[in-house]
């Protein structure tokens, strides 16, 4: 294997090329791909899709803080 100092400079943007491609792909990958979901969350999910399609209402975020008297 060469050194860095005997590398050309296209053998050396590649190296990176391919270290930052690598790295890159570890951090994007979905750790919990492939894994299921228990019945329950499957549930909780449901009725939380279930209640933005009926559009109930709620409360904004600032109306909310400004009642509770804090700094959004």
């Amino acid at each position: 294997m060469k050194t860095v100092a005997q590398m050309t400079a296209e053998e050396l943007r590649e190296v990176v090329e391919e270290a930052v491609e690598k790295k890159l792909c570890e951090i994007v990958a979905d750790p919990d791909r492939g894994l299921k979901l228990r019945p329950e969350i499957v549930k909780r999910l449901k009725k939380s899709l279930h209640s933005q399609r009926k559009r109930e209402r709620r409360i904004p975020v600032d109306q909310v803080t400004r009642r509770l008297g804090l700094r959004w």
